[in-house]
């Protein structure tokens, strides 16, 4: 269950990104950033590759497949602390000082119920804060840790900065990208994904359960973990974080092949960010 669009800057991210700019300047520096800065390092690989001498000709599936892990390593690297997207973000904040402020529009007649808006991307440790209490409550049902919960989510989603959106742009609330399977009558957005066949990646069109609320995704997944025979043995086995990751991914959760690694890894990322919170991140 790979995040959409961890392989490249495709069509649906660029209009996703030109929407939120149009809505809001300010807002899609960060964004703008991230995807800034893994194009810049998909180019840097590329330079690299192609200045090292080949033994043969590489044929055409090669060069695909090449070119599709230099943009997952590119995105999956981006956006981190300290990188080059934060500079980014910084000089693009200096140039939108220098913008008027969006004119306000017309005040929309009151609707009977309003849908629940989306989180905005920002930082992990806001994301953190922000879901905290709906992974307490899937710790309740589970068993399962909310750090756990919490470092699943924000692996699947890249910190809430790749949730899974409608074509119009809508937010699914899908944190976990559960797929629209197993009998599953709701909601649903179709986006282009990455997932392992026999070890190697393509990218493809998948569905992707759509909810009304990140309360909703939460209640989803966990009643997902409680009820599944297949996730039976990962709430047995839950009682290390190596231990939760290595069994998801033998239960199948991902087809990426060094998945439990990954997981393992953001798990441990959220730990150190709740001590270094107070247990309130």
């Amino acid at each position: 269950m790979a995040i959409p669009g961890t392989t490249g800057l495709d069509a649906r991210a660029l209009d996703s990104l030109r929407q939120q700019a149009a809505r809001d300047p300010h807002g899609a520096t960060r964004q703008a950033a991230v995807q800034f800065e893994a194009q810049f390092m998909q180019l840097v690989l590329k330079s690299m590759r192609d200045a090292t001498p080949q033994a043969e000709p590489a044929s055409t599936g090669q060069t695909e497949f090449t070119r599709m892990l230099d943009a997952q390593f590119a995105q999956q690297f981006a956006g981190r602390p300290g990188g080059l997207a934060d500079l980014i973000e910084r000089q693009l904040a200096q140039q939108m000082k220098q913008l008027p402020p969006p004119t306000e529009p017309p005040p929309a007649a009151p609707a009977a119920t309003a849908p629940p808006a989306a989180r905005p991307a920002g930082a992990p440790s806001a994301f953190l804060r922000d879901m905290l209490p709906h992974a307490q409550a899937a710790e309740r049902a589970t068993g399962v840790p909310a750090a756990y919960i919490l470092g699943q989510a924000a692996l699947e989603s890249g910190w809430g900065r790749g949730e899974i959106r409608h074509p119009d742009g809508r937010p699914s609330f899908n944190l976990f990208a559960i797929k629209a399977t197993g009998g599953w009558r709701g909601d649903s957005a179709a986006v282009m994904t990455t997932e392992f066949v026999e070890g190697r990646p393509q990218r493809q069109v998948e569905r992707f359960r759509s909810y009304g609320s990140y309360a909703e995704a939460f209640t989803d997944y966990a009643a997902m973990l409680a009820r599944s025979p297949r996730y039976a043995g990962v709430l047995r086995e839950a009682s290390t974080v190596e231990a939760f990751a290595g069994g998801m991914q033998r239960a199948g959760y991902a087809t990426d092949p060094q998945y439990a690694a990954k997981l393992a890894r953001t798990i441990h990322q959220t730990l150190a960010m709740q001590r270094n919170t107070g247990g309130d991140a």
